[in-house]
Parts: C-alpha cells; structure tokens; sequence
C-alpha cells in the first residue's frame, strides 16, 4: 500500500495538540464522531466569511458562489459513493434522517404480513424507524442473528421470503467491527423484490465505497463521522425509486409551482430538500472527501487494518478482557468494543480518560445486540487515520493500569 505520512497527517487536527489530565490526548471514539482537519475548518470559516448567501434562489453573485459550491460537494458525494447521476444524492442531517426517510417511504409500501429483515446487530437508527413503520402498517420486524461474532448468513438466508420488503442491514457494525456482506444480501433481496438499504456510517468512512457495485437501493452515511462537519450527511438512493417517494419535509425550495388547494414537487434531488439546507455543511463534507481522496480509501482502510492486527492481539493477552465480535483480526474493523471482569465499562472509560485516552462505554445505541450478547454495555476503541501503534500502546497501558487500581495486580496470559 501507499504510505500514509501520519504525523504529517496529525498535524492538520489541531484538537489532538492537547493534554486531557496532564497526559496527552489519545482520541479512540472516532466511531461517535472524527476531528476535524484544518482544510475542513478553513472551509468552514471561509464560506462565512466569503460566499454566506442561500442557495438556488439568488441571481447575485454570492448566492450564485454558494450555489455552485454546494452543487459541487454534492457531485463530490456522488463520485465518493459511485453513484450513476447527482440526482441519487440527497443531503440530509446525517444516516439517522435518512434512514428515517426510507422507513418512511416503507410505510407507503408496507401492508399486514408484510415483513422487514434487519439485524440484531443494527444501530438503533436502523431499528426504531422500522419498528415505526412496522407498527403503523402491521408489517412484521425480523431478525438475524449472529454466528462467531458476525451476521449469520444462514440465519438470514433462511429468514428472507417473499413476504419481505425491506432489507436494512450496517455495512459495519458500531460494536462488533463486523463487516456485513451487504452485496450478497441485496442479490438475496432484489430475488425476491426486497429493496436493499445499508447504513453507510461506519463504512463510509473507512473504506471505498461502490453503491452501483453493491446494487443497495438506498445507503446512508454522515459526515461527521468521515471529518465533516455535524448536522450533514447523504442518502443515496436509486433515481428509479427516489422518483416514486414523496418528499418528507414540505415548504421552499422543494416546489415547482404552488397553487391554493395543491402544488407540485421539484425534479430530483432538490424535491427532498425543504428549506435553507446546510451550506456550508454539505460544502466542508466535500472538503473532507477531498481530504480522504488524496489519502486513498484503500490506503486508509490498509493502513486501519494494520492497526488492528497490531492492537488487537495485545488486547487478547489481557487476563479478564473479553472482546465482542470475531476474535480475527482480518475479519474485523477499526471499532473493538471490550470489558474488563469485574468492572463497570463507565469505570474503565473514566480511568483511561485519567490517562488521556478517550473511548466510549454504554449500550452504543444498540441495546438489542447488547442484551443479545448478555451485557449491559461496554467500552469501546475506534480508530482512524490519525491514530497510531503508539496510540494503542497507551491504551493496552491505561487499561493494564485500570485493572490493576480496581483489581490489583494484573496477570497477562
């Protein structure tokens, strides 16, 4: 692979030049959210600055420079996830309103006995909107399960029927690290005239990303979690299908023309997007793909992968740490959720912040894998470009150090 320069790369976020509790920082909950480069903050700051002025309504020059660089974040979009037409690329607040757009969508072709396939893995973004639906329409939620730490193939093959019409499974689960096989389950799918929808926020991020290759009929993907700006983020959707959905928001900017008693909708993508949108959000995502396309999509999913095999064996070694998902580090990605016997996952993430190291604990909004995996939460490492071997050393440190304040002293196996 191409070598990525990381200190190079360390120096464009500024937030990681900071001591939390006297030590330096170590950021390892890049899954909840990525910093942010100086050339995404720059373009930030510059279109306030410079081009502040609302898009596609304006003939004046600084409306038309905010038009024309936020069209072009969204072809960025486009090219980033591979989509065949800028019309299949909607900007919305990020994967959890675009998820809950399609489910919307679902409940306009949703009927009795109807089925929804999903994951008991899913984020709860990919499950209340569809328990939503479901209950609205009398369609039934189904659930696969897991199998060493990974979708169950079997138990999905066997649970996907004519009776399902929706199929909404992570590309990569925020808590195993598991990477789903979206594209084998959208043949599965379109078999039997399913549509295929991926949450994209753990993926998007961290890995090239083909939407025509996987044939899904929707992905959704937010920016924040790729080193955007929050409040942004995509759903991809097949131009086909877009055409039959009806906009969920209603107001300026999606019309065509409006009369007293109806009115019509705009042509695609500008019919679902209601009001002032986020300009300058949508314009710093472009940034930040840009960011990672000099990178290399491959490049940083090598150079992540490499960490994994670096870190994930010495997390192994430690007496009483158990690791959720599959115990291969070539079947698992940048996110390693963990507990240590004996001790609450709030307590370790707080002992480690006491050593700089920032990670998450709790149910990682996924409550039903977490009850499924008989536990109440959990600690958990993400990691992303700007995180290093050195990085993973303090943490197998400050949770050696964790273990041995609350427990005693610690035995490596």
């Amino acid at each position: 692979m191409d070598k990525l320069d990381i200190q190079k790369i360390r120096q464009d976020f500024p937030i990681l030049n900071q001591y939390v509790n006297d030590e330096p920082l170590v950021y390892l909950d890049n899954a909840a959210t990525t910093q942010k480069p100086n050339q995404v903050l720059a373009c930030l700051n510059d279109y306030y600055h410079q081009d502040n002025a609302n898009v596609h309504r304006g003939v004046h020059t600084l409306a038309e420079r905010a038009t024309r660089e936020y069209e072009a974040a969204r072809e960025k979009l486009r090219a980033f996830i591979k989509a065949k037409s800028s019309k299949e690329v909607l900007f919305t607040r990020g994967t959890t309103t675009g998820l809950n757009w399609v489910a919307r969508f679902a409940e306009e072709v949703l009927q009795p006995g109807d089925e929804v396939l999903i994951s008991i893995m899913e984020h709860h973004s990919n499950i209340i909107p569809w328990q939503e639906a479901c209950r609205k329409t009398g369609a039934k939620l189904v659930y696969a399960y897991l199998k060493d730490g990974q979708l169950d193939m079997l138990d999905f093959e066997s649970k996907i029927n004519d009776k399902t019409k929706f199929v909404s499974l992570a590309h990569v689960s925020n808590v195993l690290g598991s990477v789903n096989p979206v594209k084998e389950a959208a043949a599965l799918a379109h078999q039997h005239g399913a549509y295929m929808v991926v949450d994209g926020a753990q993926s998007a991020p961290h890995m090239s990303i083909d939407v025509q290759n996987l044939d899904c009929d929707f992905y959704a993907l937010s920016g924040h979690k790729m080193l955007g700006p929050t409040g942004i983020g995509v759903l991809y959707g097949k131009e086909e299908i877009l055409n039959q959905m009806s906009p969920v928001e209603f107001g300026g900017e999606m019309i065509d023309f409006v009369y007293e008693q109806e009115a019509s909708w705009k042509e695609l993508p500008w019919k679902f997007e209601a009001g002032t949108p986020n300009i300058a959000g949508a314009i710093a995502l472009g940034a930040a793909v840009d960011y990672l396309e000099n990178l290399g999509m491959d490049t940083i999913h090598a150079y992540e992968q490499d960490l994994v095999r670096y870190v994930l064996p010495k997390l192994q070694a430690i007496d009483g740490l158990q690791i959720y998902g599959s115990q291969d580090p070539s079947k698992h990605s940048a996110v390693i959720a963990f507990n240590l016997d004996g001790l609450h996952p709030h307590d370790v993430a707080t002992a480690l912040d006491y050593e700089g190291v920032a990670v998450r604990a709790g149910h990682h909004c996924a409550q039903p894998l977490i009850n499924h995996l008989g536990i109440s939460s959990a600690a958990r490492a993400s990691f992303y470009i700007y995180n290093t071997k050195e990085d993973c050393d303090k943490l197998i440190e400050a949770i050696i150090k964790a273990k041995e304040f609350f427990n005693g002293t610690l035995k490596i196996r």
